[in-house]
């Protein structure tokens, strides 16, 4: 795990000279299809040297939550030790990473007509209403971006409790136990391997990406569209700032973001963390996570 930026894809397959793995992808961005270049995703080149689950899964259009990763990433885990390999769960959406280790709740079936109505309703709502309304309706809401709000609000509202009580329910119910890699460097070197990689998405075709995407109907709001890196090239298409102010945009924007993921790492993983400073070469940190987990292993 690791603040966006810092490296992990590039560790990953450093650590290919140590293992035979497979990466399980904990990234709310990278599994929406077609958003190669606004989520960072892993080159189809580096794919077909290490095999990412949870990469393309959805379109843009669609909703993908935590509880939904953590059961198919259990099943990824499985298929992938099935195949004498290890599995290596790569990424830093902290909610994937909890949902995956401590287990989220399997939700009744909700009533698809009264979904859809509140999914045009939540659509509707200014960002600071929509937040409100999911901390009236969930005391345990702890704050996010759209997508999370409106979760909050349809499973309170669909279901009768909230979401943090059915979470809470299924916190003993995990499918693996986790053995933390957290990856750090010094808060300057982090920003400017964001802004550099801002930079890059716009040289790589970014605008031209999200163009096409939106061309397939998709509404600006639609949850694929609406993450750092996207959102602002949406911003731009849509008449609401300049081309020139895109990759400043994104460089603020995952900046804070990065000091959030970085503030849950200190907080949310427990005791069995390995944080290692990523300003060294991804070989070199490889063969210390590899010599580390040979210590932790009988």
């Amino acid at each position: 795990m690791g603040p966006t930026a810092v490296g992990k894809t590039a560790v990953a397959l450093a650590l290919l000279a140590h293992w035979p793995l497979e990466v399980v992808s904990a990234d709310s961005r990278q599994v929406y299809r077609r958003l190669d270049i606004g989520t960072a995703k892993p080159t189809r080149k580096e794919r077909a040297r290490l095999p990412h689950h949870g990469v393309d899964v959805i379109d843009p259009g669609s909703r993908y939550s935590a509880g939904l990763f953590a059961r198919e990433a259990a099943c990824w885990i499985d298929e992938i030790r099935s195949r004498g390999k290890l599995p290596v769960v790569v990424g830093g959406t902290g909610l994937y990473i909890r949902a995956l280790a401590q287990g989220l709740f399997r939700e009744p079936p909700l009533d698809l007509g009264r979904r859809r109505s509140l999914d045009a309703w939540t659509a509707c709502l200014e960002p600071l209403e929509l937040l409100r309304w999911a901390g009236r309706l969930d005391p345990g809401f702890r704050g996010g971006g759209r997508q999370r709000a409106a979760r909050a609000i349809e499973v309170a509202l669909l279901t009768g409790r909230p979401l943090s009580h059915w979470q809470e329910a299924a916190r003993a119910q995990g499918a693996i136990e986790p053995w933390y890699v957290v990856l750090t460097v010094p808060r300057p070197v982090l920003n400017q391997r964001i802004l550099r990689r801002a930079q890059e998405m716009l040289r790589r075709g970014l605008i031209e990406e999200v163009a096409a995407v939106l061309s397939e109907g998709h509404p600006p709001a639609a949850p694929g569209l609406d993450g750092i890196g996207v959102r602002e090239a949406v911003e731009y298409l849509h008449g609401q700032r300049t081309r020139g102010t895109v990759p400043e945009a994104i460089a603020v924007n995952t900046r804070q973001y990065a000091k959030r993921q970085q503030t849950w790492f200190r907080h949310q993983l427990g005791p069995s963390v390995l944080t290692l400073d990523a300003s060294r070469s991804p070989e070199r940190l490889a063969a210390e996570i590899a010599e580390a987990w040979k210590k932790t292993t009988p």
